[in-house]
């Protein structure tokens, strides 16, 4: 049981920080072609990854470590930046730089959960040789 659990919570902060560490290469490229004629802003998108879990867990069913790897690869996907009312398809950098502000503290949230998660399985392990 405990190895379910394990293995879930660290494919999930896993996950996770592939998802941030992509959404943050986006968002970076989106300012670094900010002034490119022509350019369309992208985004990351997750929701049918989320939708997906959402159901399985509604259901009843175990959330497994080889279905989430696989379930983020089949629904990862980069989309156009949806435009603003009466506005061209251009890149905002005010909202850009909030964006990559938001997901930097994301990230840091998320490796320290994942530093504790290791530090629990340590202290098990070096508490076990005793």
């Amino acid at each position: 049981m405990t190895d379910g659990i394990e293995a879930i919570t660290q494919t999930s902060l896993s996950l996770a920080l592939d998802a941030a560490s992509l959404r943050h290469q986006v968002i970076a490229n989106n300012i670094a072609n900010s002034s490119a004629e022509g350019f369309i802003p992208m985004q990351v998108k997750f929701s049918t990854q989320m939708e997906e879990a959402r159901r399985q867990l509604s259901e009843g069913r175990r959330l497994e470590k080889g279905h989430l790897a696989a379930m983020a690869e089949a629904s990862t996907s980069l989309e156009p930046a949806p435009l603003a009312q009466g506005l061209t398809q251009q890149v905002r950098l005010d909202s850009e730089v909030a964006q990559m502000a938001q997901n930097a503290v994301h990230y840091q949230a998320l490796l320290k959960g994942l530093s504790r998660h290791m530090g629990i399985l340590s202290l098990a392990v070096a508490d076990g040789k005793r």
